[in-house]
């Protein structure tokens, strides 16, 4: 049976019958200036292999140099982890040939990981609610990302069918943080929501902490699904399979409901599932075979000898805790009952990447739903526009709170105000700048109004006629017809009062 006709066993049969294990394997880009063990640059979207040297290319006789802020971000991780941080503990060399590998071996960590036996809380919705999971961390230990392959002249860009591979070595000795938790038991029919919520929480923890960008779209934050299902709770674990670099939310989600439908039907039908890593396709919402899983010894670790031992002092391991940021999610809970926001109007603010922003803003002095009304509307729709994230725009919080004092002032109305917001984000000055530039002050001189008035009654002599008979809702038309010849520079109410004082009508 090919993977596109692959039979899934409908979701809610498959939780009367099976219980899921999850296990989840997140692979963490630091955003450090430079490599693990070496000086050479780090910087995303730099032309192909002009970000190396002789380590991270393995070239022979050259020796790594560990790069400190890497260890201290990796305990950083762990603390707020709740992980104990090794007294004492090294690296090791996993060996395997593959061409993005220059050294033919990965320095990492085996047995002596620097942060192990930690945990984390996450929310998730049920239709009965909002519940809390505890997803245990089994380890976070340090290694270095490999090069990228790229694979040219077929239709998937994967190897398979591919005329050429070409190996970009930049990313090779990039530091990275491993973070695997213990097997997620217990879920349940929630076990695709949970994964989510895990990789959610933790994205939003290693923003926080300022250790990584967390851009799932560029690889800095990749996730391995590993699902297993058994025939009941007390039962021994399945055999899992290994979906490998999944880099959305939404695909973490898909990928464990896939996975359990489709093991769900291999094992009702008889069949067995294959211990193996799988491909995720976001097009299709399926996984294909990828090669059969190894096991540790498959790596044949062993200590690296280039690399001494890391003895992190207690002093050193208490100083890097007085530094872990407040928890997202109780300052998440903090800002939500200082705003007076229910948990719908908090999602909106965190899902729009704008939590940062909305703080500051309010800060610089505006409203809370002034400045959540601009962050998550207006400069959102800018940002999916252009394809980034909200706080690379052109535009700070103090000049979003300065637009916003614009608007009480009656300087400019909101459609104005979004017209000086284009203004500052290409590069026009400040907001009352580019107002001054355009020329795009509320006209509140009753003079040109009542001049705008008078050619709209003069062009619409029937509606006048109505608003006189008191069908006071036809002076929308008017006012329409004011705002249009004043570039919606007018006081729409003002207008209206106006309306009705040079036709003698009561409002």
């Amino acid at each position: 049976m090919s993977q596109a006709t692959m039979e899934l066993m409908d979701f809610d049969e498959a939780m009367a019958r099976f219980d899921p294990v999850l296990g989840l394997e997140v692979h963490v880009e630091l955003s450090t200036a430079t490599k693990m063990f070496c000086g050479c640059p780090t910087t995303f979207g730099a032309e192909p292999n002009t970000q190396v040297c002789p380590v991270c290319l393995g070239l022979p006789g050259a020796l790594p140099a560990l790069n400190r802020m890497g260890v201290e971000s990796a305990m950083r991780i762990g603390l707020a982890l709740h992980c104990e941080v090794a007294e004492w503990c090294r690296f090791a060399r996993k060996n395997y040939f593959y061409p993005d590998m220059p050294k033919n071996f990965q320095t990492s960590q085996y047995d002596e990981p620097i942060c192990s036996d930690g945990w984390i809380d996450v929310d998730y919705d049920t239709p009965e609610g909002r519940r809390t999971f505890r997803v245990g961390i089994e380890r976070a230990h340090m290694e270095e990302d490999t090069g990228k392959n790229v694979h040219l002249g077929g239709a998937t860009g994967r190897i398979h069918g591919a005329d050429y591979s070409l190996v970009d070595y930049n990313r090779a000795g990039i530091p990275l943080i491993e973070i695997v938790t213990k097997p997620i038991e217990g879920a349940g029919r929630y076990a695709p929501e949970v994964a989510r919520a895990y990789v959610s929480a933790l994205r939003d923890l290693l923003r926080a902490l300022e250790v990584s960008d967390v851009r799932m779209e560029q690889g800095s934050l990749r996730c391995d699904v590993n699902v297993s299902l058994r025939p009941s709770a007390d039962a021994p674990f399945g055999t899992r399979s290994e979906t490998k670099n999944v880099n959305s939310l939404r695909s973490v989600e898909r990928s464990v409901r896939y996975e359990i439908g489709r093991q769900a039907a291999l094992l009702a039908g008889g069949g067995r599932v294959v211990q193996e890593t799988r491909h995720w396709h976001e097009d299709t919402g399926l996984t294909t075979s990828g090669r059969s899983k190894e096991e540790a010894e498959d790596y044949r670790y062993f200590p690296e000898p280039d690399l001494v031992p890391i003895a992190p002092s207690r002093e050193w391991v208490e100083a890097l805790r007085a530094t872990l940021p407040e928890n997202p999610a109780a300052r998440r809970n903090r800002l939500a009952a200082a705003w007076g926001i229910g948990e719908l109007e908090m999602s909106t603010v965190v899902n729009a990447g704008a939590l940062d922003l909305v703080e500051a803003t309010i800060a610089a002095g505006a409203d809370q739903a002034a400045a959540r009304k601009w962050w998550t509307g207006e400069l959102a729709r800018v940002a999916r526009e252009r394809g980034v994230e909200l706080r690379d725009l052109a535009i700070t919080p103090a000049q979003v709170a300065e637009v916003e004092a614009l608007v009480q002032a009656g300087t400019v109305n909101d459609k104005l105000a979004r017209q000086v917001i284009e203004g500052v984000l290409a590069g026009e000055g400040g907001p009352g700048e580019v107002v001054a530039a355009r020329g795009l002050a509320v006209v509140s001189d009753d003079g040109p109004l009542l001049a705008a008035i008078d050619d709209a009654l003069a062009a619409q002599p029937d509606v006048a006629e109505k608003i006189r008979g008191g069908k006071v809702q036809a002076a929308g038309a008017i006012v329409g017809a004011v705002m249009k010849a004043t570039r919606g520079q007018a006081d729409a109410a003002r207008v209206r009062e106006l309306i009705f004082q040079r036709l003698g009508v009561e409002a």
